[in-house]
């Protein structure tokens, strides 16, 4: 996943929303000019250190507030002064200037955004309900401000005219239509009416994403009795007893929750009633109706989007948020899920019943439900192809699956080589640091992993940077991956599962995105792209963790150091599509739930979140009782505070981008320093710089097929979309 900040400089932002201002733009550039930031801020000036990565050890709570505040003032006095010129627009003194704009803000809202996802605590929790508002209103005020517009609108009504080359001139483009998208071509009244909706919106994600971060560690499981946890293994059982020491509840264990609804443990949980609890607190973590519910901040969030939306003149927030995506519209997006729908949930009735035999030839007495199904899938896993996840984990060790998986496939894909850097400060002591050199040996990037569970860290996984790369600017690509691994305890193997290892290929997947970026404009710059494609080279990466070269370089007993056996390499490879109903229906479920929520027009009544879930995964034909959506509405964090509202198809869309990319590369050789020059040429280099249904064609030399995604979810035979 790619995560959008929560601060990012206004004018390297493709707007997906939010925002508001009171005050009027003349009141606001005359507050410009006070209180400037103390040279003693760590965030006043450009870091000294390597590729100016932040010196987090310099980095105190209290310097966040103040720097984002002076960030906005110096922008603001800076946009002023473009806005306010007498000279005819250009290029140069427009679009250019803009570009150069707002780096404190940058410097701040890149590392402020980072560490309040992955490291957070009560103090910044307060900053960011604080900030969240004044940022609403810094950028209303440049967007929403004529002046400035109409200066863009005269330079883009004039483009072809200007003698710019392509990428200027897509920077033009992008800067018009983020104003009008933005609001800009409303009139005052409408405009102040945006304001407040923008306002709204930014205050309640924020608040969104504090509940629900407060509900996930206030919903794990804890267990008095040890005999509760049978089947779980020795270091998970030590985990667990770390994680409830960490609550103050010595002596027991606690199972955390992921941010997904089904939760890792489900696999080896032997006792049926641990597994329900554990079910039960993952999907209801946010519907106790408590200080953590989050479900009245998500009916509010739906009626201001909607509003939003007929503002600018769209019947509903999907349509506004795809029409400068892929896929252009919710109907075009809509109809490559529901076209999967018969076949996956077909494929999903199938292992169910395959368990269910399972269940009753044991004598269990019981209708599969929600929680059994992680723990009977890996024991038919297990019938079928004799193999387990308790196989597999001894051989991915996560430091070789990092250095002999993730880096050697970049390395015979694109010739990077990293050093690992202890002399570069981090924000936690489980993150490390890397510099990345390129094929010839020139210093290309910086890169950070994070891999570790804690209770500080919001769940999920992605990726994102704390400099992005820019010709104009000057600045080389400083990359961070953030995942949520269960850590072992001390003195326990770091071993991580199968699931784990393709994850840290995917963000790393995002990260050379962003490192091979070489563009000259920061908003356009790296993995600043639609939605729809930006999990396009990540899903992509995913791809080398199996490639029987890579696999064998990384997959090594972390004790003996020896070769996966060739049987388990084989039985992992026929069970490849093992268990894609449920994968392909959890994550349908999921996306359909998204898209109907935000196309719901503005004059509808707010709704009952449970009954409006309810009835759209019925009318989806795809609520299943024993597949639940991979997230229930009150905990789908990608879409009420992570950037993604009308945009979780896109890891579908994207699918389909990266397997029939993959199937060109099987084509002509596979894992070849040659063809990952192509790639990296062709489409990890060129960010945002053109249409990305021509850049795909240029590199594949025609439209993407469906056929190599139903191939791979082995869906090809049962799905419409395949005939």
């Amino acid at each position: 996943m790619l995560r959008t900040k929560i601060l990012t400089t206004t004018m390297n932002l493709i707007l997906f929303g939010a925002t508001a201002a009171v005050l009027q733009p003349a009141e606001v550039f005359a507050k410009a000019a006070t209180a400037a930031l103390p040279a003693s801020n760590p965030f006043a000036h450009e870091s000294t250190l390597p590729f100016h990565a932040p010196p987090f050890d310099k980095i105190k709570d209290a310097d966040y507030q103040p720097a984002i505040e002076a960030g906005m003032r110096e922008q603001i006095a800076e946009i002023g002064k473009i806005a306010a010129s007498k000279d005819e627009p250009t290029f140069a003194n427009t679009i250019e200037a803009m570009e150069r704009s707002g780096q404190t803000l940058n410097r701040v809202g890149a590392v402020f955004g980072a560490i309040t996802s992955a490291n957070t605590n009560e103090t910044l929790q307060k900053v960011q309900a604080a900030v969240a508002p004044k940022l609403a209103e810094h950028q209303d005020a440049i967007y929403l401000n004529d002046k400035l517009f109409q200066r863009v609108k005269k330079l883009y009504d004039a483009r072809a005219s200007l003698g710019l080359d392509a990428e200027q001139t897509e920077l033009v483009e992008r800067y018009y239509r983020n104003f009008v998208r933005a609001g800009a071509q409303l009139g005052e009244a409408d405009k102040a009416k945006l304001r407040e909706l923008n306002k709204e919106e930014s205050t309640l994600t924020t608040e969104f994403g504090t509940k629900l971060l407060a509900a996930s560690n206030a919903g794990a499981v804890i267990v008095s009795d040890k005999a509760e946890l049978a089947g779980l293994s020795d270091a998970d059982i030590a985990a667990a007893a770390d994680a409830a020491k960490a609550r103050k509840q010595e002596g027991k264990y606690a199972l955390t929750l992921q941010n997904t609804t089904q939760q890792p443990a489900q696999v080896s949980l032997e006792n049926r009633a641990t597994r329900e609890k554990l079910f039960e607190a993952s999907t209801m973590r946010a519907e106790h109706g408590d200080a953590n519910d989050t479900r009245a901040i998500i009916q509010r969030l739906a009626v201001l989007r909607a509003e939003r939306a007929k503002l600018l003149g769209y019947p509903n927030y999907a349509a506004y948020t795809l029409e400068d995506q892929m896929a252009k519209t919710p109907e075009a997006a809509e109809k490559l899920m529901t076209d999967m729908v018969p076949a996956a949930t077909a494929k999903a009735r199938g292992e169910a019943a395959a368990m269910q035999a399972l269940i009753d030839k044991e004598n269990g007495g019981f209708k599969l439900a929600p929680w059994d199904w992680q723990h009977y899938a890996e024991k038919v896993r297990k019938a079928q192809y004799d193999l387990d996840e308790s196989q597999i984990k001894p051989y991915l060790e996560i430091n070789r699956v990092l250095q002999d998986g993730v880096f050697y496939a970049a390395n015979q894909m694109y010739g990077l080589t990293f050093k690992e850097r202890k002399d570069i400060p981090v924000y936690h002591p489980d993150v490390r640091v890397f510099e990345v050199f390129d094929k010839d040996g020139t210093s290309l990037a910086l890169f950070y992993a994070d891999y570790w569970k804690r209770d500080s860290k919001r769940g999920g996984a992605w990726m994102d940077n704390f400099v992005g790369q820019s010709g104009l600017l000057g600045t080389k690509p400083v990359v961070f991956n953030v995942c949520n691994f269960t850590k072992p305890a001390a003195g326990q193997p770091a071993l991580i599962s199968w699931d784990d290892a393709t994850t840290m290929f995917h963000e790393f997947g995002h990260a050379l995105h962003g490192m091979f970026s070489n563009v000259k404009y920061p908003t356009l710059s790296g993995t600043g792209v639609p939605r729809d494609f930006v999990e396009f080279p990540s899903q992509f990466n995913e791809h080398w963790a199996s490639d029987p070269k890579v696999f064998a370089n990384f997959a090594k007993h972390y004790q003996t150091g020896a070769p996966m056996p060739a049987e388990l390499v084989e039985k992992i490879k026929k069970s490849k599509t093992f268990d894609q109903g449920f994968a392909t229906v959890e994550y349908l479920a999921a996306a359909l739930l998204d898209m109907s929520w935000h196309s719901l027009p503005a004059d509808a009544a707010k709704q009952d979140v449970d009954a409006f879930e309810k009835k759209t995964l019925h009318d989806f034909k795809i609520d299943m009782y024993e597949v639940p959506p991979r997230y229930r509405t009150s905990y789908f964090a990608h879409i009420w505070g992570g950037g993604y509202a009308a945009g979780y198809y896109a890891y579908l869309w994207s699918e389909v981008l990266d397997h029939d990319a993959f199937y060109w590369f099987r084509e002509h050789g596979g894992m070849t320093r040659e063809n990952g020059q192509r790639f990296r040429d062709m489409v990890l280099s060129r960010g945002s710089t053109e249409d990305m249904a021509k850049m795909y064609r240029d590199f594949r030399g025609r439209d993407p097929s469906v056929e190599p995604l139903l191939e791979q979810r082995g869906l090809k035979e049962e799905s419409p979309a395949a005939k």
